[in-house]
C-alpha cells in the first residue's frame, strides 16, 4: 500500500464526481431547451445513482472478477464480497477504492448517452434501460479491455476509455437517437442552448474533472500521472482552437459554443491516448479531433438527419475513434513502458490492434443497443407523446420547473415553462400545482 497513490485516487474519485454531477449536468442543462432542463439533468443524476448501486451488486465483478476464457469476470466480487481495504492485484491502492473510481467510468459513459434522447425519451424507459445496457455492453467491454479479457491480450491500448467510454457511449447515443426518431420540430425549429453560461461553467467542471479522469487512470502518483495531465491539457487547448478557427474561416465568427465543443472534442480524443503518447503528439491529436468533430456535427449530421439533440455521436463517438486511431499512430513506449510503439514509433500492428478494438466497440454498442432499446419498446413506451414533449419534459415528466420567477405588481408566480400563472403558495406545494396545471 502506498499513501501518496492511495491519497492521489481519493482525490480523484472526489472530484470525478464534481466533473458528473454537477458538471455534465449543467453541460447537458445549458444546451437544451429550458423546458427540458431539470428532465436532463434527472437523466444524469438517475444514471449516478442507478449505476453505482448495479456496480457493487455485479457490475464490478463482472468486469474485474477472475477473467473467464478472456470473455467476462467471475463472481468472486458480487455483492462487494472481497472488495476491501487491501491493495488489489499489483495495484498499490485499497481494492474498495479502485472499484469506486471505476463505478463513476461506468455510470458516466451511461450518462453521455441521455445527451443524445434529450427532450423526448420516457424517463420510466431510461430507468430500465441504464441497467440493462452498463451490464450488457460496458461490463463486457470494460472487461475485455482492463479487466483481463482477449482485447487487452492482443495488445489493444485504451489508457482512459477512448473505446469503453466514448465509442461505446457515442455509438449507442446514435443509435438510440434513430430508434426514438428526431423530435418533434426538427429540424426546423428546435430551441437554441437555453443558457450558454451554464454550458460554459458545466464545460471548464468537466475539463477540470478531466485531469482526474485520465489522470487518475494512472492509478498512482507518479510522474505517468503528471505526464497524463499535460497531454490532457495541451490536447484540450489544440482542440478548442481548430474548432473556434475553423469557424472564424468558414462563417466569419468564432463562437464560445463552438470553441467549448472543441475543447471537449481534444479531451475526448486524448483519453485513449494520454497514457502513451507524447505532448507534441497531444496537439495533433486534440487539434486533429477539433476537425474531424466540426465536420461530424456540421456536415455528416446535417446529411444523414438523425436528431443527436447534443452531439454525443459527433463529439465523442468520431472522437473517440479518432483518439483510438491516434493511439496505434503516435503511441510511444519510451513514455510509458507498459504500452507499445505505434505506426510512427515502427509498430504498424499496433494500429491493426486499435482497429480491432474501434470496430468491437462500434459492433458491441450498435447491435446491443438495438436489442435492449427493440425489447423495452415490446412492453412500454419509450417516447413520450406529443402533448408531453410540447409542454416540456420537466412539467409533464417531473412536475417541476428550472425558472419560476414573480412580476412587479403581482402575487402570481410566473412558471416559463408552461407560459401560465401559478398562484402564490408554500414551495413544497409548487411542484405539485405545476403537475396539476397540464391535467
Amino acid at each position: 500500500m502506498d499513501s501518496g497513490d492511495t491519497a492521489w485516487l481519493l482525490v480523484s474519485t472526489a472530484i470525478v464526481i464534481f466533473m458528473f454531477l454537477p458538471g455534465l449536468a449543467l453541460y447537458y442543462g445549458g444546451m437544451v431547451g429550458q423546458r427540458n432542463v431539470l428532465s436532463v439533468i434527472m437523466l444524469n443524476t438517475s444514471s449516478m445513482l442507478i449505476i453505482s448501486v448495479v456496480w457493487v451488486l455485479w457490475g464490478h465483478s463482472l468486469a474485474y472478477g477472475t477473467d473467464v476464457g478472456g470473455w467476462i469476470g467471475g463472481l468472486d466480487y458480487i455483492g462487494f464480497n472481497g472488495v476491501d481495504q487491501l491493495p488489489f492485484g499489483s495495484l498499490t491502492i485499497p481494492h474498495i477504492l479502485f472499484a469506486v473510481f471505476q463505478a463513476l467510468f461506468a455510470a458516466i459513459t451511461v450518462a453521455l448517452i441521455a445527451g443524445s434522447v434529450a427532450e423526448r425519451i420516457r424517463f420510466s424507459a431510461w430507468v430500465l434501460f441504464a441497467p440493462i445496457w452498463v451490464t450488457l455492453i460496458y461490463v463486457p467491454m470494460a472487461h475485455w479491455v482492463w479487466g483481463g479479457g482477449w482485447l487487452s491480450k492482443i495488445g489493444g491500448l485504451d489508457f482512459a476509455g477512448g473505446t469503453v467510454v466514448h465509442i461505446l457511449s457515442g455509438v449507442s447515443a446514435l443509435v438510440a437517437a434513430i430508434i426514438l426518431g428526431p423530435r418533434r420540430t426538427f429540424p426546423n425549429r428546435t430551441s437554441p442552448p437555453h443558457n450558454l453560461v451554464f454550458f460554459m461553467i458545466g464545460a471548464m467542471c468537466l475539463w477540470f474533472g478531466w485531469m482526474c479522469f485520465n489522470g487518475g487512470s494512472a492509478l498512482s502518483a507518479g510522474s505517468l500521472a503528471g505526464h497524463v495531465i499535460a497531454t490532457t491539457q495541451f490536447a484540450a487547448c489544440a482542440g478548442g482552437i481548430v474548432w473556434g478557427a475553423m469557424e472564424w474561416m468558414l462563417r466569419k465568427k468564432a463562437t464560445l459554443f463552438g470553441t467549448v465543443t472543441g475543447i471537449i472534442a481534444g479531451l475526448v480524443a486524448i483519453t485513449p491516448a494520454a497514457g502513451y503518447v507524447s505532448v507534441l503528439s497531444s496537439l495533433v491529436i486534440g487539434g486533429g479531433a477539433g476537425v474531424v468533430c466540426y465536420w461530424a456535427v456540421n456536415v455528416l449530421k446535417s446529411k444523414l438527419k438523425y436528431d443527436d439533440v447534443l452531439d454525443v455521436f459527433g463529439v465523442h463517438g468520431i472522437g473517440g475513434i479518432w483518439g483510438a486511431l491516434a493511439t496505434g499512430i503516435f503511441a510511444n513506449k519510451e513514455i510509458n513502458s507498459a504500452g507499445n510503439n505505434g505506426l510512427l514509433f515502427g509498430n504498424p500492428m499496433q494500429l491493426v490492434h486499435q482497429l480491432i478494438e474501434i470496430g468491437v466497440a462500434v459492433l458491441l454498442a450498435s447491435v446491443g443497443t438495438f436489442v435492449i432499446l427493440k425489447l423495452i419498446q415490446s412492453v412500454m413506451p419509450i417516447r413520450v407523446t406529443e402533448e408531453e414533449e410540447t409542454n416540456g419534459l420537466d412539467i409533464s415528466l417531473h412536475g417541476e420547473a428550472a425558472y419560476n420567477t414573480f412580476e412587479a405588481g403581482r402575487s402570481e408566480m410566473v412558471n416559463p415553462a408552461i407560459d401560465q400563472y401559478e398562484v402564490n403558495q408554500p414551495i413544497a406545494n409548487q411542484t405539485a400545482l405545476g403537475k396539476n396545471m397540464i391535467g
